[in-house]
């Protein structure tokens, strides 16, 4: 199993790179066949944020589902151990999944980023007026808007047709409110989103509609 540690706009110390390979190096009792687990750490210099201020996403890559989780807090150790209790739990989800699919069960679960592993690119910052093309999944770029502090992130990934309960069941083993993916019904591109409680939503496009041209401007 390979682990890889990096740091999102800030240094990341000998020290909390063992120890997060330490506390990581017990996930294959978990799931045993997990190829590579990347850790991105991020630090947010805005002093009104200090009780958020350090921010850990783990991403395993497996045979089958990318399960996900992050978590912040004012020490990055801490936020480490808050994402890896989350981890653990979807890890566990994920192993009952398989399991109750292996005695021919079809339970929904609590209603994982099933995409292939794509080798993180270099992330670019451009001026907003500049054309965005993404042609490989897994490009990422981000935008500034002017002189603002805003800035959006853009990244191009592979759609797969699924079913509303796997989609679902992937969204929640990533920690995301929303999920894109391809219906596998209908063929539509598709978002399922958390509502409150254990209710959930399905938004839908009509890829078949004709957008119509932009008038002509008038003399």
């Amino acid at each position: 199993m390979e682990i890889v540690v990096v740091g999102r706009h800030t240094e990341v110390a000998d020290r909390f790179r063992r120890h997060a390979e330490d506390k990581l190096s017990k996930i294959e009792q978990y799931s045993p066949t997990v190829r590579r687990v990347d850790v991105e750490v991020t630090h947010e210099n805005n002093p009104r944020q200090a009780a958020v201020r350090e921010r850990v996403e783990i991403t395993v890559r497996d045979k089958g589902p990318v399960v996900r989780a992050e978590a912040a807090a004012d020490d990055r150790f801490g936020a480490l151990d808050l994402a890896l209790d989350k981890l653990q739990e979807r890890l566990r989800r994920a192993h009952e999944r398989r399991n109750n699919k292996r005695r021919g069960q079809r339970k929904f679960v609590e209603p994982v980023d099933v995409r292939p592993f794509v080798e993180a690119t270099p992330v670019e910052v451009v001026d907003e007026d500049a054309p965005v093309h993404l042609e490989k999944p897994g490009e990422t770029t981000e935008i500034q808007l002017g002189d603002s502090p805003v800035i959006i992130r853009q990244k191009l990934h592979t759609a797969d047709s699924m079913s509303l309960d796997d989609a679902i069941y992937e969204m929640e083993m990533v920690g995301h409110d929303f999920f894109l993916f391809i219906d596998k019904e209908s063929n539509r591109p598709s978002v399922a989103y958390r509502r409150r409680g254990w209710t959930y939503g399905v938004i839908a496009l009509d890829a078949t509609c004709e957008c119509e041209p932009d008038a002509a401007p008038q003399e």
